[in-house]
């Protein structure tokens, strides 16, 4: 009587074990090197010579020994981020209480001195981000809470008139109308802003806002009205502020001299900016600088889109944040600084040596969109 040999049972005419008689029909397939090296020899083969078992079984302690060492390593190193992790949210939670109960109080005395500013450099606590920008930035403007529910009234009632047909005969102004199309625009732009967060599109929980405060922006300022690039900066207020104070800090922000002078395209104090990034460049990169000028590439091509949204939409918005840090404390000086960081840490790709002569296009895909490492982190 005959058995099934795959089966696990043996019959009498089939004295091999259900093992040896699937090798035998050539269905034995080692799963690893650890089944080649433990696993004996089919049947049909001549036994390992006790060398090769011994050879075999120290290859297979060897493995076993690796496998466990790397474990332990992978081990360690979990532990390791754990700790520094660790570390790193006590470092936060002490430095957050810092700011609230020594430096915030006592902001007008304290936030020049030497000890205010060498913590400032290090990195402001995200609790108190909020805090520490609206302070920073100030508001020269005097806006109030008043003026901008005022300014939101106003353009939630430009939208409506938009969207319906006019019945008015008396033709506008040329800055209504300009505030007009610019209150148009914004709907398009905020679904662009931080796409891959998917709080500012259509849904997400700040898209009214983000709406709400551009639009109340362009009826304070319709001689400036709405240039893209602003909803980065006013997203990154909404995220660490509430929406009134967000608004304040926006308008007062960009009222400083080197946004103004581009939102508003003053092209004889741009050309003066870009001068002046010109005569830093070519000082601290001599070799670079020689070659962007060599392919023609000037501060406009990159500078204005970091400018226009202050570097919140070219890098991850934690390092743009730190960026931010530096800026609210040191003004437009340090605007430079994250681009000799940026081309340094680039250089590699910038520079002649690993472009082919001539390459401009090769070089400006690498501008202004970047891959950073955390190593830029100021």
């Amino acid at each position: 009587m005959e058995y099934e040999t795959k089966s696990g049972r043996a019959g009498p005419g089939n004295p091999t074990s259900p093992r040896q008689s699937v090798r035998k029909n050539l269905d034995f397939e080692p799963l690893s090197t650890t089944a080649l090296i433990l696993e004996d020899r089919p049947a049909n083969l001549p036994a390992k010579p006790a060398e090769e078992a011994q050879k075999h079984r120290q290859q297979y302690e060897e493995m076993v020994a690796q496998a466990k060492k790397r474990e332990l390593k992978e081990a360690q190193k979990r532990r390791k981020q754990l700790e520094d992790r660790c570390k790193l949210e006590e470092s936060i939670g002490t430095a957050a209480q810092t700011w609230n109960q020594e430096i915030l109080p006592h902001w007008s005395t304290v936030c020049t001195s030497r000890r205010v500013r060498d913590l400032w450099w290090q990195g402001i606590p995200p609790s108190v981000r909020g805090k520490v920008w609206s302070l920073a930035v100030g508001n020269e403007l005097n806006i109030t809470h008043e003026l901008y529910s005022i300014c939101l009234a106003r353009a939630k009632e430009k939208w409506n008139t938009t969207a319906a047909p006019t019945t008015e005969t008396e033709t506008e102004d040329a800055g209504s109308s300009d505030r007009e199309s610019s209150l148009e625009l914004i709907k398009l732009d905020i679904s662009r802003t931080f796409p891959q967060l998917c709080i500012f599109q259509k849904g997400g929980p700040y898209h009214d806002v983000l709406h709400s405060i551009l639009g109340a922006y362009t009826c304070y300022r319709p001689d400036v009205g709405y240039v893209q690039g602003m909803s980065f900066i006013a997203a990154v207020l909404i995220l660490n502020l509430d929406t009134a104070d967000a608004f304040i800090a926006f308008a007062n922000l960009l009222n400083k001299p080197c946004q103004m002078a581009f939102f508003r395209v003053d092209h004889s104090l741009m050309l003066t900016y870009f001068a002046a990034f010109e005569v830093f460049f070519e000082e601290n990169l001599p070799k670079l600088f020689a070659h962007f000028k060599k392919n023609n590439l000037t501060p406009d091509i990159y500078l204005i889109d970091w400018i226009f949204t202050l570097y919140s939409k070219s890098l991850p918005l934690d390092l743009a944040c730190r960026v931010w840090d530096v800026f609210c404390r040191d003004g437009e000086d340090i605007f430079v600084q994250p681009f000799e960081g940026i081309s340094r840490h680039h250089e590699d790709h910038l520079h002649p040596s690993a472009l082919r002569p001539g390459s401009c296009n090769a070089v400006y895909s690498y501008l202004p969109e970047f891959t950073w490492s955390r190593q830029l982190l100021l």
